[in-house]
């Protein structure tokens, strides 16, 4: 291919916009976090449509200086929400890194993304690993690579897209919320659709590298909902606004901002800066910069508090609305069991475990608030199952038992699960997918015993039970654990899930992860915090 021509550039960024806008509904599923700052693909993509905007209104003929500056000023004055006003900051950055050369090749792309990968994080005082700040650098990185391989500019470009979509693939591994919910990060989506759609532009391909992609979208058997958590947050008010002054101390107001909230964001330059801040005090953030010489304009305020509550009364209502063919009904022990389970799709989580088994009129009652045609039962306990199976034989709707006999292996089971099949092709997938699944357990003994080799157990010994039998006693939870893991040949596993139950304190579950990882290097950890009584740690190795 040739170099691109200045029109193409101007194609691309258009293409690129289109895309974005087409898909912000399904970057915008991927937000996780409680109190939404705005929707992430429809910030991205009104901060995108301004730029447009903004380069519509030049001249035929316009140098590459002034469509830089048009890109540059359109995405800071149409900057919304941190996502939008980052992207704005990745744009300036990629303008500011083509000054100085003549054409659009492999050195060019290299200088760009550099430059956005310095302006980008200069903008944040915080980055955070497993964003959009990490994708442009990981783009980046593939852009120098390509250059310094003397690739040709599509194969630059192509290798630019895969190393975006590969960096969002790993944004879970950075953010546990995201590994918890089962989503990747909204902004990294957002930049890498715009990255894809911009190099497809550019080397005249017909379709996006993006659209062959389903792991950045959530699965039909996942389902996000809206967690209305308000009180937890510190800051109500979403603020954000222009301001306009050639003599504006940038160094103080990034100083005066943290102390107003967080998530504060002043980028820019004089005499035009955008700031972005999470307040309860709006008024003083504005009359701060209204007495230091600058005027403002274009303020919005958004009260987050009620955003979150509409966004969960809407979400509720759909909930009701829509009825599905099949729903899931698990039995756990523990808050964050439960959270867990639902965000991998089940629909009612019915409180019980070890010392609370469900009665069947408890487990009816569940099944009968689901909104589905049929139900999936998964009792996640040997003693529930008979009590899951009398539901069975006794509700209207029609429903089925997946065997589960622990939490862990329900999580595995749930990623068999498929909203299109039937009742027995679920359970005979789902109990398929939790069948290698072994689960440890470590609790307290309550009585004098012997445990599965006739060693004796005194009342008050810590235990580790492997899948039903004891295979270990100790006086701490720790050593049982790691007793518990040799017993369970866990050098052969791949992949361990912790439960901390609410004994175990988080500095107590950082240390036994910490101790795990350095006996067993090979084992992938996923810690979660799964609040179940008696027992401190529930595991599974797969």
């Amino acid at each position: 291919m040739s170099n691109p021509t200045t029109n193409d550039v101007l194609n691309a960024v258009a293409a690129a916009t289109n895309a974005l806008s087409e898909r912000k509904e399904e970057v915008n599923r991927l937000n996780v976090f409680p109190v939404p700052d705005g929707d992430t693909g429809t910030n991205m993509s009104l901060t995108m449509q301004m730029v447009v905007d903004n380069l519509a209104k030049l001249s035929i003929g316009a140098s590459n200086a002034e469509i830089r500056k048009a890109i540059t000023t359109g995405a800071l004055m149409g900057a919304r929400g941190n996502s939008g006003v980052i992207t704005s900051q990745i744009l300036r950055g990629l303008c500011e890194g083509y000054e100085g050369h003549d054409v659009f090749d492999t050195v060019a792309l290299d200088s760009c993304f550099a430059r956005a990968v310095e302006v980008s994080f200069q903008a944040v005082r915080k980055p955070v690993k497993g964003t959009i700040l990490t994708v442009v650098e990981d783009a980046a990185a593939a852009a120098k690579k390509a250059r310094k391989k003397k690739l040709s500019l599509e194969e630059a470009l192509d290798a630019v897209v895969a190393e975006a979509y590969a960096s969002v693939q790993r944004t879970p591994d950075f953010l546990p919320v995201l590994k918890e919910n089962n989503v990747v990060d909204a902004g990294g989506f957002g930049l890498a659709i715009l990255i894809d759609a911009f190099a497809a532009s550019i080397t005249g391909k017909d379709g996006f590298v993006g659209d062959a992609m389903s792991f950045a979208r959530p699965a039909p058997k996942v389902q996000i909902e809206q967690i209305n958590d308000w009180e937890g947050s510190a800051y109500r008010y979403c603020t954000e606004f222009l301001v306009h002054s050639d003599s504006v101390d940038v160094d103080a107001a990034k100083e005066f901002l943290p102390t107003m909230g967080d998530c504060d964001l002043m980028v820019g330059m004089h005499p035009n800066f955008k700031v972005h801040v999470h307040s309860n005090r709006p008024d003083q953030v504005l009359a701060w910069f209204l007495t230091h010489d600058s005027q403002i304009s274009e303020v919005h305020i958004h009260n987050m508090q009620l955003q979150s509550e509409e966004r969960t009364e809407k979400l509720e209502h759909e909930k009701e609305e829509t009825r599905k063919p099949l729903g899931i009904v698990a039995v756990a022990p523990g808050s964050g069991n439960a959270k867990i389970l639902e965000s991998l799709g089940v629909d009612v989580v019915v409180s019980g475990g070890q010392t609370m088994n469900p009665s069947t009129a408890d487990i009816l009652a569940a099944v009968n608030k689901v909104n589905a045609d049929a139900v999936l039962i998964l009792p996640n306990n040997k003693n529930i199952i008979m009590a899951s199976q009398a539901c069975v034989d006794v509700s209207e709707k029609p429903c089925a038992v997946v065997a589960t006999k622990s939490v862990p292996q329900a999580f595995s089971a749930l990623f068999g699960f498929d909203p299109e099949a039937d009742l027995e092709s679920n359970v005979e997938s789902m109990t398929e997918a939790f069948a290698d699944v072994k689960t440890g357990e470590v609790t307290q003994a309550i009585k004098d015993a012997k445990d599965a080799h006739g060693n004796p157990i005194k009342d008050g010994d810590i235990i580790g039970i492997a899948d039903g039998s004891i295979e270990s006693v100790g006086s701490d939870v720790a050593s049982v654990v790691m007793s518990l893991l040799e017993a369970m040949d866990a050098d052969d596993a791949d992949t361990m899930t912790i439960l901390a139950g609410e004994q175990m304190s988080d500095e107590e579950l950082d240390a036994l992860v910490a101790r795990i990882e350095e006996a067993y290097e090979d084992i992938e950890i996923d810690p979660h915090r799964g609040e179940q009584a008696l027992y401190p740690v529930v595991f599974s190795l797969e």
